[in-house]
């Protein structure tokens, strides 16, 4: 008597054990740890005052904090990665309410209650690019501009308005994809991640909160 088995099952089994193989295998670099690290791989970049960040209990995690009255301070973490294989960069962030004054499109509007971006160095400095993840005041969610200031930053828009305004919100963005969408060419190795909380051009206030941020191979 032969006995027939059929392979379908082995080959499903296989195929998810691949799969779930596959998922553990994605890197990741911890950008930022506020829980675990506090502010010690972050240095302050002031550019109009001081923008306040501190560190608090918000949600049952411990966060970073921002207000901003008129000010412009950033906090900088020097890390390079090369975006090809680190292409995912992941945060969370909420805002109070957008800055009041606010224009994407023009200098005298060019504030935001929260930013995070990523620098990418040139040969000389005048060739440093940056992709600048923002919470815009006006801009479309999904829009991308040139900065007011300098033509090698770009400013995308990943939230806009004040209708998601108190509210945690995740993001992932994949920054090899939008460094060649902004660019038209693939980057660089990157070699900072920033945060900042401006309003120092309208002369507004602003306040926001910031989340850990991570880069990963693998998109979620």
């Amino acid at each position: 008597m032969r006995i027939y088995v059929t392979t379908a099952p082995v080959y499903l089994l296989l195929t998810a054990l691949f799969l779930s193989a596959s998922a553990s295998y994605a890197e990741e670099i911890p950008v930022s740890r506020f829980g675990v690290e506090g502010l010690s791989q972050w240095e302050t970049k002031s550019f109009k005052g001081a923008t306040e960040y501190t560190l608090v209990k918000d949600d049952g995690r411990t966060v970073l904090k921002a207000v901003s009255h008129a000010a412009a301070s950033g906090l900088i973490r020097k890390i390079r990665f090369n975006p090809a294989k680190y292409r995912y960069l992941r945060w969370s962030w909420k805002v109070a309410h957008t800055v009041i004054g606010g224009d994407e499109l023009s200098k005298a509007g060019d504030d935001y209650a929260a930013r995070v971006y990523v620098v990418f160095p040139g040969r000389f400095f005048w060739q440093t690019k940056a992709i600048n993840y923002i919470w815009a005041n006006k801009l479309a969610k999904g829009r991308s501009v040139q900065n007011s200031y300098a033509s090698n930053v770009k400013m995308v828009a990943v939230e806009s308005g004040n209708d998601k305004a108190g509210h945690w919100l995740a993001e992932e963005r994949d920054l090899y994809a939008d460094y060649r969408l902004l660019f038209g060419a693939d980057p660089p190795e990157a070699e900072a991640v920033a945060i900042m909380t401006d309003t120092d051009n309208t002369g507004s206030s602003a306040e926001a909160w910031y989340g850990d941020i991570t880069l990963s191979t693998e998109g979620k």
